[in-house]
């Protein structure tokens, strides 16, 4: 009898990390079954305080209550990226629940913690590739907040215009939270989501899937992109 292949897909973090999150601290909690590699995605609850250096490059988002890292306040939805091997002091409201992307693919890009700025001006990036388009060409813009010393763990803001993408073989991992508009998937068996403002979602590596947005999009994002 053959195994089953799974086909790699998008999943919803909010709903993974409200229906499974452990009680740990930034070094454990509930992981997202992925297959072996350097990228791991943990969902926890915090309580307390405490101090950590991480053998891993990690972004975490708050998706309740709160959370302090030396000096960064956190409110529910922001985002910090925590570089390996920076030690950090860490606080965190009663049962605080978070959702970690953890990357042990090069060495650290900062010496110091990173907040996400969701505030920070864009440059003008690439557009989606031509050939998979259905209609007009969007403009899309960037903000890097990260980028780990290989280049391949990147985490930032993005925007763009509405755009159609016919599907597309992921590469990479990308943690997406939407900060406005929305977003339409379908992979390819079919499955289809909607995800919007607020949500925070995953496509996986080796997902194929496509991109239908009718208005403007804004995003932080996290991406493991081997070199």
């Amino acid at each position: 009898m053959s195994d089953t292949v799974k086909i790699r897909s998008f999943v919803d973090l909010r709903t993974f990390a409200l229906d499974s999150a452990s009680a740990d601290d930034l070094l454990g909690g509930t992981a997202l079954a992925l297959p072996e590699g350097p990228v791991g995605i943990a969902a926890l609850r915090l309580s307390g305080e405490g101090q950590t250096t991480l053998g891993a490059d990690l972004f975490v988002i708050v998706l309740a209550g709160a959370l302090q890292i030396n000096r960064v306040a956190l409110p529910e939805g922001r985002s910090i990226v925590l570089p390996a091997g920076v030690p950090f002091a860490w606080s965190a409201t009663p049962d605080a629940v978070v959702v970690t992307m953890s990357c042990a693919s090069g060495p650290a890009g900062a010496d110091q913690v990173v907040a996400i700025d969701e505030e920070a001006a864009l440059e003008a990036s690439g557009a989606p590739l031509a050939a998979l388009l259905v209609g007009s060409t969007p403009s899309c813009r960037n903000h890097t907040d990260y980028r780990s010393a290989n280049g391949e763990f990147v985490c930032g803001t993005w925007d763009s215009t509405p755009y159609h993408r016919l599907p597309m073989r992921y590469r990479h991992y990308e943690l997406m939270h939407l900060l406005e508009g929305d977003v339409a998937f379908v992979d390819e068996s079919g499955h289809s989501a909607t995800f919007g403002k607020g949500d925070v979602f995953l496509v996986e590596q080796g997902a194929e899937c496509s991109w239908l947005s009718t208005q403007h999009v804004k995003k932080v994002y996290a991406i493991y992109r081997p070199a």
